[in-house]
């Protein structure tokens, strides 16, 4: 079981530790266009590797990805850099996707070439739109963004922090698009199979709660920005949980990005994970409300996908 990842910024690094500390993979093999970041990153995880489930680590060029059952792409321009932390954009980290095009470009081919038969995970921002530009320039359809995972785990951590409860008792779901018009499904979202809303304590307003949620969930990547610089522990572990899927076939249930027929784009719905990527989609109980904001945010995605496919 071979994992490579491309880029060796904050969030690659991220990447690359947690796959070591959870044992993801018998080999891992750390990629950057400059060598001798990668050869450090690599350096650094070995001293402390053998605390960890045993593990074939090292730097590499492209062709060292042959064999690879999963590569990680998280190259490119971060939020930080790119200028994406206003809440009040509603671009959000759409505005990263003309910088980051250029970068996969050139990296999307060499990766194809050296591990034809990866499942390549986009984990760069944005990466949804950036994940049809794989599936296009791959010409094959085990592509998978990181998605909203991400933003499922923080929702379920946000509820379960004012309830007072494990998050792991927590049902909740975000889909659509990683971003601004990502969408919270309050109609399903449960406390151990009790609605949110008769889950309160003390007679709270559940619309001052859901809007509370709402906004720590979707800005809590700027948040953590502002304190640390990169958002990049959260994002490495998720990245490493979906390899770990795709490497052991374990078809689990997980709301990431994938092309979706229906909608003509990259974007989340719970789909069923496994060694040839997303095998199926499933598309949950939604309201009114929430439907009608996943065709919005799908609308969205499609057209900066469209722009992007003109180019050159």
């Amino acid at each position: 079981m071979k994992v490579g990842v491309i880029g060796l910024g904050r969030v690659g690094a991220a990447c690359a530790l947690s796959l070591v500390v959870r044992g993801s993979a018998r080999e891992v093999v750390l990629v950057d266009r400059t060598r001798a970041r990668a050869k450090a990153v690599a350096t650094d995880l070995r001293y402390g590797a053998p605390l960890c489930p045993e593990v074939a680590l090292r730097d590499g060029d492209y062709s060292d990805l042959d064999g690879a059952d999963v590569v990680m792409i998280t190259a490119g321009i971060n939020e930080k850099s790119g200028g994406a932390t206003d809440r009040s954009d509603r671009e959000g980290r759409l505005k990263l996707l003309d910088t980051n095009v250029g970068v996969f470009k050139d990296i999307v081919p060499k990766v194809v070439t050296a591990a034809p038969t990866a499942v390549l995970l986009v984990v760069t921002d944005p990466p949804d739109p950036l994940a049809d530009l794989v599936r296009r320039l791959a010409g094959h359809d085990r592509v998978l963004s990181t998605g909203t995972l991400i933003d499922t785990l923080r929702l379920r951590v946000h509820l379960a922090e004012r309830l007072e409860v494990s998050p792991t008792s927590v049902e909740a779901l975000v889909v659509g698009e990683h971003g601004t018009s990502e969408v919270m499904l309050w109609s399903s979202a449960r406390a151990s199979g009790v609605p949110i809303a008769e889950a309160l304590q003390d007679g709270s307003s559940f619309d001052d709660f859901r809007k509370s949620v709402e906004r720590d969930v979707r800005y809590a990547n700027i948040t953590i920005i502002e304190g640390n610089g990169a958002s990049q522990f959260g994002i490495g572990i998720v990245s490493a949980r979906i390899a770990e899927a795709v490497l052991r076939d374990e078809r689990p249930i997980l709301p990431i990005g994938a092309y979706n027929t229906k909608y003509g784009v990259t974007l989340s719905l719970p789909s069923v994970v496994g060694r040839e990527g997303v095998s199926r989609i499933l598309e949950p109980a939604m309201s009114d409300e929430e439907r009608q904001a996943l065709d919005r945010g799908a609308d969205v995605l499609r057209q900066v996908v469209q722009r992007i496919s003109q180019k050159p």
